[in-house]
């Protein structure tokens, strides 16, 4: 795969997985290679990692455009360390996850979290954006009026008010239970697999009660003569009333969901992954986590083997035409070439069973 490099394919793709999907940095990967009597350099290990990633970058790309095409996205940001600032500290970059409507994951890398990065990532994007309430993104949902619909997070709308649980437990307990009973609504749609027409309907004659409930009872907690302005619940309920167009949105589209959860759970391997590599030494390498991640992300959603994949891809693609790249993404891939991948010639020793 690598020119001048003895590494198998196989091994390659078992060095990223163990990685990215299982968190297990670098070092102790070659720790374990030294106790088996491999002996290499810890560099040249990271050497194979970057260039088999940079393999891989277009298809992130091909991915990344396809994801544009979604009519709803979820946007999210995490940080990550990413090259030494000084001796012993570390400069703090973003990686912004974005989640399209076909379940496909892209982790763009950027130096900041400043507003500007949405413009860059999104571009001339029209539908909805699903977000929490980070500024950035409602800046970007207003300056394409008509184009985009931003709609926001109840999750993150719920995590304000438990803030506020010590100081103003009952109030809190009445929000939660509104809230509760929304999230119960979304349970029976999805018990009952209700889609389109069918499940707006139903939130606009079961949820949408709860809503409007919800709003009222703000409006009644904002009257009380005894809740202090700075006070977590006050600071919750503007945080709500503020966004309260945004949270109505999935009310009416029903594409839309209540929370960006699914997101959520798909960035998971970025923060544990943090708690193991710690972080990358230079903002490019903090770049290849972006995209090996987007590519191992989707192949879980779309229950396809990480390692399957890598070792069919990374011989494929040195002969796949450029254009079509998209065709090598985990949701192409699975149609195409899942029934029959490529495998490593050092497979059957691995698997066929020892003679006698």
């Amino acid at each position: 795969v690598l020119e001048r490099s003895a590494a198998d394919v196989s091994f390659l793709a078992a060095m990223l997985v163990d990685k990215f999907c299982w968190h297990l940095p670098v070092y102790r990967q070659h720790q374990r290679l030294l106790d088996a009597g491999i002996t290499l350099s810890r560099s040249t290990l990271i050497h194979w990692a970057s260039r088999a990633i940079d393999l891989l970058a277009p298809i992130t790309a091909a991915q990344a455009e396809h994801v544009l095409t979604s009519a709803v996205l979820a946007m999210d940001e995490t940080s990550i360390k990413a090259g030494r600032v000084a001796k012993g500290k570390m400069r703090t970059g973003w990686l912004w996850p974005v989640y399209g409507d076909a379940d496909e994951v892209v982790f763009h890398y950027a130096s900041s979290r400043a507003h500007r990065h949405v413009q860059a990532f999104l571009g001339e994007y029209c539908g909805t954006l699903l977000s929490d309430g980070y500024e950035a993104y409602a800046a970007y949902a207003a300056q394409r009026p008509g184009e985009v619909t931003h709609a926001l997070c109840w999750s993150h709308t719920r995590r304000t008010f438990e803030r506020a649980k010590d100081s103003e437990p009952e109030a809190v307990a009445e929000a939660l239970a509104m809230m509760g009973a929304m999230y119960a609504h979304e349970k029976q749609i999805r018990a009952h697999a209700l889609t389109g027409e069918d499940k707006r309907a139903y939130r606009q004659t079961h949820t949408r009660a709860v809503v409007e409930t919800f709003w009222r009872w703000c409006d009644a907690q904002c009257h009380r003569p005894e809740l202090v302005p700075k006070s977590p619940l006050a600071k919750a309920l503007h945080y709500a009333r503020q966004r309260r167009s945004g949270l109505e949105v999935f009310l009416h589209d029903p594409e839309v969901a209540i929370d960006t959860n699914h997101l959520e759970r798909a960035l998971r391997p970025v923060p544990l992954g943090k708690r193991n590599w710690l972080f990358a030494s230079t903002e490019v390498g903090a770049q290849r986590v972006g995209i090996i991640q987007s590519l191992l992300v989707t192949c879980r959603l779309h229950a396809v083997d990480p390692y399957t994949y890598l070792v069919d891809v990374l011989q494929r693609i040195s002969a796949h035409p450029a254009k079509q790249a998209i065709d090598l993404t985990p949701r192409r891939w699975k149609s195409l070439f899942a029934d029959d991948p490529l495998r490593s010639d050092l497979g059957p020793l691995y698997h066929d069973p020892p003679s006698h």
